[in-house]
């Protein structure tokens, strides 16, 4: 028998009924980074102004692996830094309905207070997580965080910005 009932909107917020998701085809029309230096596969939850959340599937392919180091792969903490600055790059620029395009730069201009306090070795899964804390004179300051099966592996503060190239 059906239940004529209307459905429950979910507790959760989900990607759809936020912002969205973005596969790796719309990611790399708002970042301009290619190979072997993209380092977002995936926008899991958006929230325009606000939030944002993505990963990254860390695979023994990948090209830092076999230096850092052979005897115990680990992925670089400044990579993991500009995993978080990627993903904030996304949600500033889907923020403000622009992308990045050849007369403009999406610059990492600063960080505070970063920690690295668990390894990302390869078959983690990381989620990318940032939070605007605010935007003056185009500078944007956000909050991020890296997690590996919910456990914090890198938190910071960033600030980046959307400039022309001159």
């Amino acid at each position: 028998m059906i239940n004529d009932k209307k459905m429950e909107e979910p507790a959760i917020k989900t990607a759809d009924s936020v912002s969205g998701s973005m596969d790796i085809h719309e990611i790399l029309k708002y970042l301009p980074h290619r190979y072997p230096f993209l380092l977002v596969d995936r926008v899991l939850s958006l929230e325009l102004g606000k939030d944002i959340a993505a990963l990254k599937n860390v695979t023994i392919n990948e090209p830092f692996f076999p230096g850092h180091f052979p005897h115990y792969p680990v992925m670089p903490g400044v990579l993991i830094i500009e995993a978080l600055a990627q993903t904030a790059a996304i949600l500033t620029l889907k923020t403000m309905n622009t992308q990045v395009d050849e007369n403009s730069v999406y610059y990492f201009v600063g960080i505070d207070g970063a920690r690295f306090k668990k390894p990302v070795q390869a078959g983690d899964q990381l989620i990318l997580k940032a939070t605007i804390l605010r935007e003056r004179i185009g500078i944007w300051k956000y909050s991020v965080r890296a997690e590996v099966d919910g456990r914090v592996a890198t938190e910071a503060e960033l600030m980046c910005t959307v400039r022309n190239k001159q």
